[in-house]
């Protein structure tokens, strides 16, 4: 064939307009879904966007599994992330080769949602709680997934996901508030670099809502994201996201019309229905139909479509990847890689000098996840695993203990059914029974009064079978709808009721279904006959009345036999942390942060049983603990197949632990604010804004060696003032119009005996401003390499536009004229040098009340408003929540007096605002608006004369009733004043 779109000399956007002016309307739709249909006449292959590889290829059989996302974060090592997207990519593309239709080139990865609430049940999806290193993380990582060639790409990695997503709790039907500020100082800066780069070249929009539009409809996909890519992005759904516009969000009334909206809103590409096709083309049919959509809205998302695939080398005769074979899966260099990335990963919480161990002879490896490795939802499956033990055991004599309780329960109300006894389990996995000799259980504590139960006698978890029926036999909690995992509830006389988490539901005791099983009640079985075994059966049941009393008797307490391991051994390892599909994960949002109950309780027993225990933790999210006295502490993501060799290395002393924290560690999730408010300013929320004393702070991670910092130096050149430039988003221009830059220089030594790695990290502060500043906020880092008595000077340079901050008076980026602080340190908190710089930027004025009309999301401070849409294609609004609420303008400049105020408003109810001047309760009234009944998005003009007002003055305008939304307020100035 010699068509021009299969020519690889011709510019790309000539090659992509050939094809598509080559097809026909019913094969432009067929390319908008996420299973694109082939067009055989002209020899176009069918495509399909989505393989998962968060870090490592998933969901399609053993490959290179590498730490979690935010493990390779806690490397601070961008190179290194890079090289596991590169390997990640490498497979990916060898499982396309053997499958083209099991594995797509369109890769779902990067995450890229700042990690501003611990509790988000996805956090180790993501990088870090603050958005610049988030940023740098996830364009490292894109860069390795897209490949080194500058035409070609090896996959298309995806930034998921657009915006405001850090709720698992309702996600669907939640709106994430984001201010101003919060949108352009904290969401949207993580998006940037990957997307300006050319390292990701799709986004996906995220479930929830945002500012009460559904993310899916949110028009910062054409007015932002667009914008930054230096060529065309692929924008797909998230599964089964566009059926919730009509559905659970019920934003539009009919599909055809959510469906026009998504389109012309910017997504591309429906992922919905899996591979069945025909309802979603249909109602794209039908928008055009109806005139919703116009062809040149389709021919936009079919470029962009191409795009992807013209870049991926599908229609040249050759790519520089063509030969990846499968042989590179789990190769010895990835495998390498892994063990690498795991080690660097590690962060050293704590450390009395127990660590680095040397003349050890016998360790206890202690703890549920002492040997054993997790998979996550988003992981690949293990090739192999190297666990804690196996690791630790290559390098000294090692004993292990799982420590848990083993446990037996018996029936205490079972009379009520025609039963008594104990459970017993089935030897071939199916239903538990009741009879006169108890089997074992061991029961696991994931924390969050979640727990799973283990039968000694066949070593398979507990778990509910799709026909409601308590078995045994998964091998630990798993799949996307865990079953295997129940809450204790005391009933009376020290008994309990089991819950089953996923459904809600409690177990109970009934009589078999005759002949369902060919087991009679009472008749036995031929392997439990020696038990007594009867065959009552235990199922769910939706009252909890009628709820199995089970007694609980603890045959063997984990606590004590680890305890008494410990006690033979030069050094106890308890390996404590979290379960990935327990207690948090995508659908479910955890309630608190502390470390499993009877986990922390071992830890107490074995710290004293042998006072020369390290701790080690292995979980998604920052954890706490109560107990004291701890020598060492360790932690680490979930570490993929070399965990074990990696943590050996760090613990032995064949490495220096790299790893450091980007997140903050607090002492309790009482510290934390609702999980819903994404206001991290007002809320005090992240590193950049805590005031509190965490346990870690954000940076955290100690070393083996000891360091010095000296010699910090701070040049300026601001370039002069004055108004342009780019903004952190690019949506706005800076305060400085020549750029100019910060210069940071300071000179580390190593001042300890043993060879070491360092992070330095340089914050910045400014000290005055119109607005509340972050405290601290990260500016670089740099990570060195040091022999003992080894010094280096590392230098920074900072564009004094990045000092910006979004002003809401002008709706733009501004560097104002202050002082700052540059702060250079080994984390947030642990700061050795300072030093004051100044900017000469601008100086804000007063909001001019006659300039124009005042956006009402553009206020400076609230107090029960909620942000929502001010009409459902574009636009903010405020919102009361509570009668009172109020939003405040700070120093608004009235001039000479104003005649009147018009405030575009409207309530479903009817209600009042009142204008006051600087106080919301006491200040004086000058003007009352009363605000008709009307429809949710029917706002309208209320126009009210205004008292006596001129000057500067702070306007609280006070929602004396909920429910009122206000889009905008204009000013009219008195006739004939200035």
């Amino acid at each position: 064939m010699n068509e021009p779109f299969r020519d690889p000399r011709l510019p790309l956007p000539d090659r992509i307009a050939d094809l598509r002016d080559r097809l026909t309307p019913e094969e432009k739709i067929g390319l908008l879904h996420q299973y694109q249909a082939p067009i055989e006449r002209l020899g176009v292959e069918a495509f399909r966007t989505g393989t998962e590889a968060l870090h490592g290829l998933a969901w399609l059989g053993p490959a290179t599994v590498f730490p979690q996302a935010i493990g390779l974060a806690s490397t601070w090592d961008p190179d290194l992330v890079r090289r596991v997207g590169e390997a990640t990519g490498d497979e990916v593309l060898a499982f396309h080769h053997k499958d083209p239709s099991g594995a797509g080139r369109n890769v779902w990865a990067p995450v890229v949602n700042p990690l501003r609430d611990p509790r988000w049940g996805r956090n180790e999806e993501g990088y870090s709680e603050d958005p610049w290193l988030t940023g740098v993380m996830a364009a490292a990582y894109a860069s390795g997934l897209r490949g080194s060639d500058p035409r070609i790409l090896k996959t298309a990695p995806t930034l998921k996901h657009f915006l405001g997503y850090n709720n698992e709790t309702d996600r669907c039907v939640t709106s994430s508030n984001l201010p101003p500020r919060v949108l352009h100082e904290y969401e949207l800066p993580a998006y940037r670099p990957a997307l300006e780069q050319g390292a990701a070249v799709a986004v996906m929009p995220s479930y929830n809502l945002v500012n009460g539009r559904p993310a899916h409809l949110s028009p910062l996909i054409g007015e932002v994201l667009r914008g930054w890519a230096p060529d065309d992005i692929l924008v797909v759904s998230d599964a089964y996201a566009p059926g919730n516009l009509t559905g659970l969000q019920a934003y539009y009334d009919d599909d055809a019309e959510a469906y026009a909206h998504a389109i012309r809103a910017g997504l591309d590409s429906f992922t919905q229905d899996d591979d069945r096709t025909e309802a979603t083309l249909g109602h794209i049919r039908r928008a055009l139909e109806r005139g919703l959509l116009t062809e040149a809205d389709v021919d936009a998302a079919v470029r962009h479509a191409l795009s992807i695939r013209f870049r991926l080398g599908e229609f040249d005769p050759a790519t520089p990847y063509d030969d990846i074979t499968e042989a590179v899966v789990n190769c010895p260099e990835h495998q390498a890689l892994a063990r690498e990335a795991a080690r660097r990963s590690i962060v050293l919480l704590e450390n009395d000098g127990i660590l680095p161990l040397s003349g050890v002879r016998r360790v206890a490896v202690i703890g549920q996840l002492g040997d054993t490795l997790m998979e996550d939802w988003y992981s690949g499956t293990l090739p192999y695993a190297v666990t804690a033990r196996a690791g630790i055991a290559e390098r000294c004599e090692t004993v292990f203990c799982e420590a848990v309780d083993r446990i037996s329960f018996s029936v205490e109300n079972g009379q009520e059914s025609g039963y008594s006894g104990h459970v017993v389990a089935d030897p071939g996995g199916g239903p538990l029974a009741v009879g006169t000799e108890p089997d074992l259980f061991d029961l696991f504590d994931w924390g969050g009064g979640s727990y799973a139960l283990r039968a000694v006698t066949t070593g398979r978890y507990l778990s509910i079978g799709e026909d409601g029926v308590l078995v045994n036999d998964q091998p630990g909690p798993n799949g996307w709808e865990v079953r295997q995992t129940f809450r204790m509830e005391d009933r009376p006389r020290g008994t309990v009721a089991l819950r089953h988490i996923s459904t809600g539901r409690y177990i109970g005791l009934a009589a078999p279904d005759p002949g369902a099983d060919g087991h009679q009640p009472g008749a036995g079985t031929d392997d439990g006959a020696s038990r007594g075994v009867f065959r009552g059966v235990f199922r769910l049941v939706d009252d909890a009345d009628r709820a199995v009393w089970l007694g609980m008797e603890v045959v063997a307490s984990g606590a004590e036999n680890a305890a008494a391991l410990a006690a033979t051994a030069d050094v106890a390892i308890v390996v404590v942390g979290d379960h990935p599909l327990v207690n948090g994960r995508e659908t479910e949002d955890r309630l608190d942060i502390a470390l499993p109950p009877a986990q922390e309780a071992v830890v107490r027993a074995v710290r004293e049983a042998n006072p020369r225990t390290v701790m080690v933790i292995s979980s998604g999210y920052p954890m706490a603990w109560t107990a004291e006295g701890l020598p060492a502490v360790l932690w680490s993501s979930h570490g993929g197949q070399e965990y074990g060799h990696a943590l050996a290395d760090v613990l032995f002393g064949d490495a220096d632990p790299e790893g450091r924290l980007t997140q903050t560690w607090y002492r309790s999730a009482c510290e934390l604010p609702d999980l819903l408010d994404y206001d991290i300013i007002a809320a005090d929320a992240t590193y950049q804004y805590y005031r509190g004393m965490p346990l870690h702070p954000f940076g955290h991670g100690l070393s083996y060696t000891t360091f010095d910092y000296s010699g910090l130096t701070v040049t300026v050149d601001d370039g002069g003032s004055g108004e342009g430039g780019t903004g952190a988003d690019g949506t706005g221009g800076g305060g400085t119009g020549g750029g100019g830059a910060v210069t940071v220089s300071a000179t580390v030594t190593n001042t300890g005996s043993r060879p070491g790695v360092e992070v330095v990290q340089l914050y910045t502060h400014q000290q005055r401003s119109r607005v509340k500043q972050p405290l601290r906020r990260l500016r670089g880092f740099t990570k060195v390499r040091l022999a003992p008595g080894e010094s280096e000077t590392v230098t920074w340079t900072v564009d004094v536009r990045e000092l910006a901050f979004w002003d809401v008076t002008r709706d733009r980026f501004v560097v104002e004229d202050a002082p700052h602080k540059v702060m250079v340190g080994r984390s947030a908190r642990d700061i050795r040098l300072c030093a004051p710089f100044h900017v000469s930027g601008e100086r804000i004025p007063p909001r001019g009340a006659r300039t124009g009309p005042i956006p009402a999301v553009n206020h400076d401070e609230y107090d029960g408003v909620t942000l929502v849409d001010a009409a459902k294609v574009s636009g903010d609004a405020v919102r009361s929540a509570v009668d009172g609420a109020w939003i405040l303008f700070r120093e608004v400049d009235l001039g000479s007096g104003a005649a009147a105020c018009a405030i575009e408003a409207t309530s479903t109810e009817g209600g009042v605002l009142t204008l006051r001047l600087d106080d919301p309760l006491y200040g004086q009234a000058a003007a009352t608006f009363p605000v008709p009944r009307a429809g949710r998005y029917d706002l309208d003009r209320v126009r009210a004369v205004l008292a006596e007002a001129h000057g500067v003055h702070d306007l609280y305008l006070v929602f004396e009733n909920a429910g009122i939304t206000v889009s905008r307020l204009a000013f009219e100035p008195v006739e004939g004043g200035a």
